[in-house]
Parts: structure tokens; C-alpha cells; sequence
């Protein structure tokens, strides 16, 4: 299991005999399970303990029985009373010593395993093309029933909702009409209409893995908005031929925010990028990172990337698997207009989503 022998090395650069891991992401990446029960909570309700042989994980008793179907069978499950110790407690009593954890155990070292969560695994890209896929699916169809007239509130209990049925969780659902989205990056739904257009973005999470995704849809829309939307559209394009470039080369988040910031300058907005963050990679987290211009995370590929570059009231994003030698939309159905934009400063160019008129 390639997990394992990820592990392996960082038992041994760490020199410990165990590392647990709690952390819901890290968790999910490690065992397939799902140890959330509060899904904001940054902890989860069990932790996974991998030393170098097998995997233990350990839970409370009420916890016990879900969580042991949940992970394969070869690994382990032991409780401990609800009412009679704390995980952190558990852990500390079970664990080989010295060990490292992803979160506060007495006497254990800490611990991030995020770098190891990627590149991905031929495994995660199966998972990840099938969520990214049905996530489209939900969204578009969701996206082809509103009107003008659909509250912000509407829509995001439709999605939520159809989503749901399908047990996949929405840790981001931010849906806004014209107004709203003119003055907010980060549109937190209300009762107002979405009256000239709207935009639904979305985080969408199963098995631990996350996929994002944005949809842009027009009533009767201002008449600057296409120009903006492929702006934006343009942005995310280079950024994508960027991730590609740098990753072949060993390079940083820093390097493809220098191409994100000289495509905003060519289309016409240089300062925009100052505004909104732009996105990053995906995986088991919603963003694994989150791109500045002076970061130092490492472009792994293949690896799922999403870009989500703004233009004043328009927005472009999909979730991409970017390899050393192709791109790969996750979340597209064939059933949505797109428009062919050319990168900044690359010979690339991709089909990215455009805007779905409708009648009011």
C-alpha cells in the first residue's frame, strides 16, 4: 500500500515508532473511513495509528462499531468508554513510544502529514474522477432550474439537498445573486433574489476527497459580464498551464502566482489578484494549499487543481487533474457551454466553462 511506505519514510525521518492521525482529512487519506461526527470540528472522533506493521485505529465506544465497518478489515479497532478517557488520553495508553501525532497527545511529538497526502494515487484519481464527475451532474442540474426570481437561500437548500441524497457532504456552498456577488468574494447566501444572474460555487467532500467547482448562470445579464467571465476564464487557464510548467520543473506555488499575476495584468485587471485568493491544490482537503506570491509549497503532479481567479462579479473554476503531460476537467458533463481561452505566456489553451443563459 503505497500509504504505508509514504509512512514508512516518515517514521524513519522522524525517528519514531508510531505516528497517529486525527485530523479528518489525514484520517480519510489513510483509512477510506470517516471519523466526523461535527463536520467544522478539526478533530475527529477517532485516530488511526500506523508503527511500521499495521494500522490500530482507536475510538470511543459509542464510535466503535460505525467506524470498524467503515475502514478495511485488516486493520484494528479498539474503544475505550466514552465517559472514561479522551482520545487524546487513549492514544497516549496504547501508542508505542516515541511517537508523533497530528494533533495534542501528552507526551507524543506533533506532527503535519499533509505533504504526504500528495501526488495522488492511482487509487485517488479513480474516486476523485467519479466525485468530480457527479458533482457537475448535481450542480448543473440544480443550475438549469433557477430563475431570477430564485432566492439565494432557495438554491443553496436545492443543492444541499440533492447532494445529501447522495451522502456526499458540502462543506462550502456559497450561492449569490447579481448584487451580492458584485461586492463579495465570498457570497454567503441570503433571502435576496438572484435577479440578473447568479453564481453557485461549491465544495463538495466523499472519502476525504474535495472537489470544487463554479457555475455562473444569466438571466438578463449586465452587459460587461461575458467580457469578465473570460478574463477570469483566461486567468484560470494560465494558471493551469502554469502548474503543469512549474511542476515539471520541481517548482513552488510562488512560480505559478507569478503567472497568475502577469495574466491578470494581460487581461486588464492587475490588481485583482489582491482581492480573493486564487485557489491551489485539491485532494483531501478543499485546498491542500493555497497559493501566495511568496509561497514555497511544492506543485506535485498528478495531482487535482483548483484555480478560482475573479473579475469583479465573475468567477471561473473547475477542479483539474493537472499530470506532467495533460489536463484533465474533473468536473465537467459535456452538457455545459465552454469557451477555448489562450494562457498567458504558454502555448496552451483550454475549454473552460462558461455562462449559462436562461430565460427569466
Amino acid at each position: 500500500m503505497q500509504r504505508l511506505e509514504t509512512l514508512d519514510e516518515l517514521l524513519t525521518e522522524q525517528s519514531v515508532e508510531a505516528i497517529w492521525l486525527a485530523q479528518p482529512n489525514s484520517f480519510a487519506w489513510l483509512t477510506g473511513g470517516d471519523n466526523t461526527v461535527v463536520d467544522s470540528a478539526a478533530i475527529g472522533v477517532a485516530a488511526a495509528g500506523y508503527d511500521g506493521t499495521s494500522v490500530e485505529v482507536v475510538t470511543a465506544n459509542n464510535e466503535a462499531d460505525r467506524i470498524r465497518k467503515e475502514v478495511p478489515s485488516e486493520m484494528s479497532v479498539s474503544s475505550f468508554d466514552w465517559y472514561g478517557s479522551s482520545l487524546a488520553s487513549a492514544v497516549a495508553e496504547r501508542s508505542s513510544t516515541p511517537a508523533a501525532a497530528d494533533f495534542d497527545v501528552p507526551g507524543l511529538e506533533s506532527i503535519d502529514i499533509s505533504n504526504c497526502r500528495h501526488p495522488l494515487t492511482d487509487d485517488d484519481i479513480e474516486q476523485y474522477r467519479a466525485l468530480g464527475h457527479e458533482t457537475a451532474e448535481v450542480v448543473e442540474s440544480i443550475c438549469r432550474t433557477l430563475t431570477s426570481e430564485t432566492t439565494e437561500w432557495e438554491a443553496k437548500a436545492a443543492v444541499q439537498g440533492a447532494f445529501a441524497e447522495r451522502g456526499i457532504k458540502v462543506p462550502v456552498a456559497l450561492i449569490g445573486g447579481a448584487d451580492r456577488v458584485q461586492r463579495h468574494r465570498h457570497f454567503t447566501s441570503t433571502d435576496a433574489p438572484l435577479g440578473e444572474y447568479g453564481i453557485v460555487t461549491l465544495c463538495t467532500v466523499r472519502n476525504g476527497l474535495c472537489i470544487s467547482i463554479t457555475r455562473t448562470v444569466a438571466f438578463d445579464p449586465p452587459a460587461w459580464l461575458t467580457d469578465r467571465q473570460h478574463a477570469a476564464a483566461r486567468v484560470q487557464s494560465t494558471a493551469l498551464a502554469a502548474t503543469q510548467a512549474v511542476g515539471n520543473r520541481g517548482g513552488t506555488a510562488g512560480d505559478v502566482f507569478d503567472s497568475i499575476q502577469d495574466a491578470y495584468a494581460a487581461v486588464g485587471y492587475p490588481d485583482e489578484w489582491q482581492l480573493h485568493h486564487q485557489g491551489g491544490a485539491g485532494g483531501y482537503a478543499t485546498r491542500e494549499w493555497i497559493a501566495t506570491p511568496d509561497s514555497n509549497a511544492r506543485v506535485s503532479l498528478p495531482m487535482g487543481y483548483a484555480w478560482n481567479p475573479t473579475v469583479q462579479g465573475a468567477k471561473s473554476e473547475d477542479t483539474v487533474l493537472v499530470t506532467s503531460d495533460g489536463f484533465e476537467i474533473l468536473t465537467q458533463t459535456g452538457e455545459w457551454p465552454t469557451t477555448t481561452v489562450e494562457s498567458v505566456g504558454y502555448d496552451v489553451s483550454h475549454p473552460q466553462h462558461d455562462i449559462l443563459m436562461l430565460s427569466k
